[in-house]
C-alpha cells in the first residue's frame, strides 16, 4: 500500500528544491509574459507540463521507454532557455501573431523531457511498488501544487514590478527572460554530454 502525501509531498519537493532550480526556471520562463488576468492560461500550460511530465515517469516506470541520461540531462536546460530565448523573440516581435497551440506544444514536450531526467529516481522508489498508478497521481498532485505555488508567486512578482514600479510589461518580460537565459548557459555547459 503507498501512501499518498508521501508522493504527494515528494512531487512538492521535486519543483521547489533550490538544490535542482531547473523546475523553478522553466516555470518562471513560462509565466513571466503572461499577467494575472491570463492566470488561467499559465495554469493550463503548467497543467499540460504536469501531464506530460508523468506520462514520461509512467513510461519509464513499466519499462516501456527507456532514455539516454545523459542526452536528457542536456536538453533540460535547453527547454528553459528555449523557452526564455522564445519570450524574448515574442516580446520584441512588432505586432507579431503567435502561432495556434506552439506555446501549448512545446510546454507538453518539454514536460516529457523534464519527466524523463527525473525518472531514474523515481524509479528507484516505485522499485518496491507493486501498483505504480497511484504513487504516480500523489507526485502529479504535488508537482501541480507546487507548479501553482511558483506561477501565482511569479505573477505577484509581476504585478508589483508592473504596478507599483511602473516597469513595462515588455521591459519585465525581456530582463527576466534574459537572466534565465544567464543561469542556463553554465547548466548546458555542464551537461554537455559530447
Amino acid at each position: 500500500m503507498y501512501d499518498f502525501w508521501f508522493y504527494c509531498k515528494l512531487g512538492i519537493n521535486h519543483v521547489l528544491d533550490w538544490g535542482a532550480y531547473d523546475h523553478v526556471l522553466f516555470l518562471t520562463a513560462l509565466t513571466v509574459p503572461f499577467t494575472f488576468r491570463n492566470w488561467k492560461k499559465v495554469v493550463v500550460l503548467a497543467t499540460l507540463f504536469t501531464i506530460a511530465h508523468c506520462f514520461s515517469l509512467l513510461l519509464s516506470a513499466y519499462d516501456i521507454v527507456r532514455v539516454d541520461v545523459e542526452l536528457v540531462e542536456f536538453l533540460i536546460p535547453l527547454t528553459i532557455l528555449s523557452t526564455a530565448l522564445y519570450n524574448i523573440l515574442q516580446a520584441l516581435a512588432i505586432k507579431g501573431k503567435k502561432k495556434a497551440y506552439l506555446l501549448e506544444f512545446t510546454t507538453t514536450f518539454f514536460g516529457l523531457i523534464h519527466g524523463f531526467g527525473f525518472s531514474n529516481y523515481f524509479n528507484m522508489l516505485m522499485s518496491g511498488e507493486q501498483e505504480k498508478l497511484g504513487p504516480l497521481v500523489g507526485f502529479a498532485s504535488g508537482i501541480e501544487i507546487s507548479q501553482i505555488i511558483v506561477i501565482f508567486t511569479i505573477l505577484l512578482l509581476a504585478y508589483i514590478f508592473q504596478n507599483t514600479l511602473r516597469v513595462k510589461q515588455l521591459t519585465f518580460t525581456v530582463v527576466i527572460s534574459s537572466a534565465i537565459i544567464l543561469f542556463t548557459i553554465p547548466m548546458l555547459m555542464n551537461s554537455w554530454p559530447w
